[in-house]
């Protein structure tokens, strides 16, 4: 949550505003800066806190990462043009973690596959 909300903050000072050609920036700064740098992240420190070796980890990202990111692509673009269009900065996080309760048991199923 406190990432994201920071991530749509720092989107909202480089792209302002809500009009179509702005959510569309903002979704495709979103989906090519941000997801695939989270997704990372995320994947590497699930595997840290699960106790998995650097090299566990490396072999954890290359058999999973493009998958998850390849699925990231199929759910989050749509997401997050409505919510970037449609939905007031103050809002857009509580709209993303309804989506998230999903894409989240997605990852945790992702991470903690063996």
């Amino acid at each position: 949550g406190p990432v994201v909300g920071s991530w749509y903050k720092v989107l909202e000072g480089l792209v302002p505003g809500s009009s179509k050609s702005v959510a569309l920036k903002k979704m495709l700064l979103d989906q090519v800066g941000f997801s695939p740098c989270f997704l990372g992240c995320f994947l590497t420190i699930v595997g840290s806190l699960n106790g998995l070796s650097k090299a566990e980890i490396w072999e954890k990202l290359k058999r999973d990462y493009k998958d998850a990111l390849i699925t990231n692509y199929y759910i989050w673009p749509a997401v997050q043009i409505a919510n970037f269009y449609f939905i007031p900065l103050y809002h857009r996080l509580a709209v993303v973690q309804c989506v998230a309760i999903i894409w989240n048991a997605y990852l945790s199923w992702k991470a903690n596959k063996p």
